[in-house]
């Protein structure tokens, strides 16, 4: 059944059937397929659409009219309001269980390709404060769920009201106000908290992103699993006297943090890229550690979110590299040198490219901060940095590693990754669709060996994949 209006459609009573992909599950009404975000399978729900195609559609749930027997408890107080976690309400074993099937799905659906037996999930011992960065945004108009409005609040949510926390789903202009998050390990919340209170207590004005005015922009707090915490606060212009006051009364207060900075943004974004954050307190780094391997990450550094199940993902990638000390290992995508250098005892050589030349900086401080003497970084596009005067030099590869973006490879980094002809491929992705895409690609000269997920974010749908391919 369905309720119609000149603007919306609501299905009623939609049975969420199975788990589709991407953390939404599915439904069938009248033989049309219901993809139903905020539903497990089990639940019966009023679904508000969002898209109504011929064939299918997608919306969220709305009204839950009778609960799935798979569900627990969320632990979150702002679960079903924040973007993130959103499968707070499946257990964890459950969790696993569709991320397991998602990948052997996009695998077997998309890539069209025979597969080895996928091997079993590799799941997280934390499941909460696993991240080592959060990232928040201070606003002068807080998201107020419908559910919080009474009285004289508008019901429009148009009512300014300073908030610090993440972006509500959808809207750009909103944010959210976190109390507690259970992503990340104390002193998160007291130093987001701290500076929260004592900016509304000195008046300071939380950026407007629609008027671009307002002083706090956003706030960046890294932990690493050696203790060492970096906060970086991001202001619209520099105000001296008021910038002091914040900054010394947040190291009085948590004098825990190891490096604090501030950074100068008068852009209309938040991106970070194209500035200087400027060290207040403190080396202006943080170091982590994986394994024996340290890693300096800098303030624009990027590094995996979860350390120590990034440990385990490297550990993945380098077992499946079959390394026995005389090979030339070529790091495409390799970002900071993380993978690289943590595979570099059982190789002869490490070559690692990426186009961003500040990532390739880290890398080059990492592998010294390692005393690795035959690892080398080269910034540039894998198309145009991976020549014959370039193999000529530095040797062909006999193991490519690539992590590439969401977005996967470009095609022609696939044609030249069958042109270099290496005997084994280690392919890490977040994305076992476009995975999936550049695998049949490959498939034209490499056929799949070893397929090995891992969970990296638990509560969310998302995916690291580790395949192993080997020249046929």
């Amino acid at each position: 059944m369905s309720r119609k209006s000149s603007k919306v459609r609501v299905l009623e009573r939609v049975l969420a059937e199975d788990y589709a992909a991407e953390g939404k599950s599915l439904g069938r009404v009248e033989g049309k397929v219901i993809f139903i975000e905020g539903a497990v399978p089990g639940d019966i729900v009023d679904v508000l659409l969002r898209k109504n195609k011929k064939d299918w559609a997608e919306g969220k749930a709305i009204h839950f009219h009778t609960l799935s027997a798979l569900r627990v408890t969320p632990f979150c107080r702002h679960f079903g309001v924040c973007g993130g976690c959103k499968w707070q309400m499946l257990p964890y074993e459950k969790q696993l269980e569709y991320k397991q099937n998602e990948v052997e799905q996009n695998l077997r659906r998309l890539g069209q390709l025979p597969l080895p037996p996928v091997m079993p999930i590799l799941g997280c011992e934390e499941t909460v404060r696993y991240r080592n960065k959060l990232e928040f945004t201070f606003s002068n108009r807080r998201f107020k769920p419908r559910e919080e409005m009474t009285g004289d609040v508008d019901p429009d949510n148009k009512q300014d009201d300073p908030a610090l926390g993440f972006h509500a789903p959808r809207i750009f202009d909103k944010v959210i106000d976190i109390g507690t998050c259970h992503l990340m390990a104390e002193p998160a919340n007291i130093i987001k908290n701290t500076i929260r209170d004592f900016s509304l207590q000195q008046g300071y004005p939380f950026y407007d992103i629609r008027q671009h005015t307002g002083w706090l922009r956003n706030l960046i707090i890294r932990i690493s699993t050696t203790g060492e915490v970096m906060v970086n606060i991001s202001m619209a212009f520099d105000e001296v006297e008021e910038r002091r006051k914040l900054l010394d009364h947040l190291l009085v207060r948590i004098p825990s943090i190891t490096t604090l900075l501030y950074t100068i943004n008068p852009k209309f974004n938040d991106s970070l890229h194209d500035l200087t954050p400027i060290v207040y307190h403190g080396k202006g780094y943080i170091v982590e550690r994986l394994e024996d391997f340290d890693f300096k990450i800098s303030p624009k550094s990027f590094f995996q979110t979860n350390s120590r199940q990034a440990e385990k993902l490297y550990q993945v990638v380098r077992n499946f590299a079959e390394l026995t000390g005389k090979e030339t290992v070529y790091d495409l995508y390799c970002g900071t040198g993380s993978i690289g250098i943590f595979v570099s005892k059982m190789a002869q050589k490490i070559i690692g490219v990426d186009v961003v030349a500040e990532a390739i900086s880290d890398a080059g401080e990492n592998a010294a901060l390692n005393k690795i003497g035959h690892a080398a970084f080269f910034p540039g596009d894998v198309i145009d940095v991976c020549n014959d005067a370039f193999f000529d030099l530095h040797g062909r590869p006999d193991v490519i590693i690539t992590d590439p973006p969401r977005t996967g490879m470009h095609e022609k980094l696939v044609k030249k990754i069958l042109e270099m002809q290496a005997p084994l491929v280690v392919y890490v992705s977040c994305n076992t669709a476009t995975q999936a895409r550049d695998l049949h690609l490959l498939h034209e000269k490499y056929a799949i060996t070893k397929v090995q997920p891992v969970d990296m974010f638990p509560h969310t749908h998302h995916i690291e994949n580790v395949v192993q391919l080997k020249l046929r």
